[in-house]
């Protein structure tokens, strides 16, 4: 599956460059020769580091050290004016004359550090100044950090999805794997995040339907892009719900799942909060957390009618 044929020998930049602004295909390009001294310093920076960010999440040495690695790459391109990091207490503004603003989420999944299992990093890059929704973004990028790293990436308006490899240790350059990648039409597994015990009536009716009615599999690794990838590749849902002690889920509408809705949906899946996609939700809080669910059209579809039904059930 990850050997690429020669007549597929594509590199990031290329690939951007023939379908994109110069600009824009220049901070993708950029963005992807990055990842090379990234993933260097993981086997140096494995402690808990002692600060917290804005959430109070306690910090691991990795989480700060590739949050400022990344300020510090993306400033020197010279096509950033402004960066929102989940790890910064407030943007990071810079040149005001630069085209971008990215929003990142540096280290996803950074929880599994320490059991040595997958995580990655987040990007969304918009033209214009935040607050904005992401029907806004022009362009959002993951890195996934597994036994093999790669790079998705779209720019919307049907562009397409489009994933990439590094190929062998010490080169810069991520080389095309799969184009215009699309979710298979009969989705295969699940992920779901939070406690049930806290999940609302309807949400558990659903998940549990994913078991009985639609024969998908369980899979969690505790990292939004690992998981979001395996539905991605397999098709089937991901979802961190809303629940009784956080009705507004847990991830982050700019950081996290606006970025990575703009993918699902170019890859012809869909997203939601619960009644609407969320590259329409406008909440004017960069930090705003979001329920988030993703996948195949007609699980998403089957879920926002359940959400539907029990909030009609109770106005009664």
């Amino acid at each position: 599956m990850f050997n690429v044929p020669d007549n597929l020998e594509i590199t990031l930049g290329k690939h951007a460059s023939k379908h994109l602004s110069a600009d824009l295909a220049t901070l993708i390009s950029r963005i992807g020769q990055m990842t090379p001294n990234v993933k260097a310093e993981f086997p140096k920076r494995l402690k808990v580091a002692r600060t917290t960010n804005k959430f109070g999440e306690v910090q691991k040495e990795l989480d700060a050290w590739t949050n400022g690695f990344f300020v510090d790459a993306l400033i020197k391109t010279g096509l950033v004016r402004a960066i929102y990091s989940e790890e910064l207490d407030k943007p990071y503004i810079y040149n005001d004359s630069a085209p971008f603003v990215v929003t990142m989420d540096p280290l996803d999944g950074s929880s599994n550090i320490s059991t040595n299992n997958v995580f990655g990093t987040i990007f969304g890059i918009y033209r214009e100044d935040l607050p904005a929704t992401g029907r806004k973004l022009v362009c959002a990028i993951y890195e996934l950090y597994g036994p093999i790293t790669t790079l998705v990436y779209t720019a919307g308006n049907g562009m397409g999805v489009h994933e990439f490899v590094k190929q062998r240790e010490g080169e810069q350059q991520y080389l095309l794997l799969h184009e215009n990648m699309k979710l298979p039409a009969k989705g295969e597994v699940f992920g779901i995040g939070a406690d049930p015990m806290e999940w609302s009536n309807e949400f558990m009716g659903f998940a549990k339907g994913l078991f009985k009615k639609h024969r998908l599999k369980a899979r969690y690794c505790g990292a939004f892009v690992g998981d979001f990838s395996q539905v991605l590749h397999r098709g089937g849902l991901f979802s961190y719900p809303c629940t009784k002690k956080s009705p507004n889920g847990k991830l982050r509408l700019y950081f996290e799942a606006a970025p990575m809705a703009l993918i699902m949906e170019e890859a012809g899946g869909a997203s939601s909060n619960g009644s609407i996609s969320l590259l329409d939700v406008d909440l004017p809080d960069i930090d705003a957390r979001v329920p988030l669910y993703m996948g195949n059209k007609y699980l998403i579809e089957e879920l926002e009618a359940a959400i539907k039904k029990g909030q009609t059930y109770r106005q009664q």
